[in-house]
């Protein structure tokens, strides 16, 4: 299956940068969302990012305006009819999810691959709204997309063998890593990270050292770029209790167990970067 159209949904970070690559290399791409002006603001911070490439020399004028001739505004579900794949990238909320991919169902064209960009929610579950299960799929970027290298791909009780082929070759054209994984909850790089992040939060909770200490031993005693802390104020403290809370079910494990102080912490409306404060304040 080669792909010459695509929709991504949602226009944040995340569905932002996805676009971006995929426009990148070579695909139209519509940038959908709710509102036209959160998608044209997306699209001005891509422009302005994509003018800072050029001024390091990783990209050329030419290049850029190729790239940002194939980024399509979108305010409609409808405009994803005649794509060959729809990447859906919006808040971690499975009613949500599982509406868009009713209506991504009746819209888009038999053939069309309907991929999630969840990071811990189950794709089989996802994929059972629709009629056609076999062509859902999980492809899950890493943030900042632009930057990182890997995607896993996560493959629903009945995603097809075509459909995995499909999203690995696309990947790889997207020149990023494709990592196979089972669908489970977490898949394997939110289970082995949220973890950590989440014992960081208790050793602030119980007192064992200050949120700069707790990442500085990180940084400097294991080479993390970032400490925990400020990579969950990064993440947003809402989605770090959301993956917490969607493994904590998923396995029934205590271990899995949200920190009490991430919770008091999204209840306080302490989200992190975006919120302007959360362990750290911006």
């Amino acid at each position: 299956m080669s792909v010459k159209k695509a929709m991504v949904i949602g226009a944040g970070q995340m569905g932002g940068g996805i676009a971006q690559v995929m426009a990148a290399a070579g695909i139209e791409t519509y940038l959908n969302d709710i509102n036209l002006q959160i998608v044209n603001s997306r699209l001005e911070f891509i422009d302005k990012l994509l003018s800072k490439d050029i001024a390091k020399g990783r990209l050329d004028d030419t290049q850029k305006k190729e790239t940002m001739a194939r980024l399509i505004p979108s305010d409609s579900l409808e405009d994803a009819k005649d794509c060959d794949i729809v990447i859906e990238a919006i808040v971690e909320n499975m009613e949500i999810k599982s509406n868009t991919f009713r209506k991504l169902d009746e819209v888009c064209k038999p053939d069309c691959i309907l991929a999630t960009n969840t990071s811990s929610l189950p794709i089989t579950e996802i994929a059972a709204v629709t009629k056609r299960p076999e062509k859902v799929i999980g492809m899950h970027f890493m943030n900042p997309v632009p930057v990182m290298k890997l995607v896993e791909i996560i493959r629903g009780i009945a995603t097809s063998d075509e459909t995995y082929e499909a999203i690995k070759a696309l990947t790889l054209k997207l020149n990023k890593t494709p990592v196979e994984v089972r669908d489970v909850p977490g898949f394997v790089s939110n289970r082995v990270l949220q973890m950590m992040i989440n014992e960081a939060i208790y050793c602030l909770y119980e007192g064992v050292a200050s949120v700069e200490d707790i990442d500085t031993v990180m940084k400097l005693g294991m080479n993390h770029p970032m400490g925990p802390l400020q990579l969950a104020d990064f993440i947003g403290l809402d989605t770090v209790l959301a993956i917490m809370e969607v493994m904590y079910e998923g396995y029934a494990d205590c271990k899995y167990r949200p920190c009490p102080l991430l919770r008091q912490y999204v209840k306080a409306g302490w989200l992190g970067k975006k919120a302007g404060r959360g362990f750290y304040t911006y």
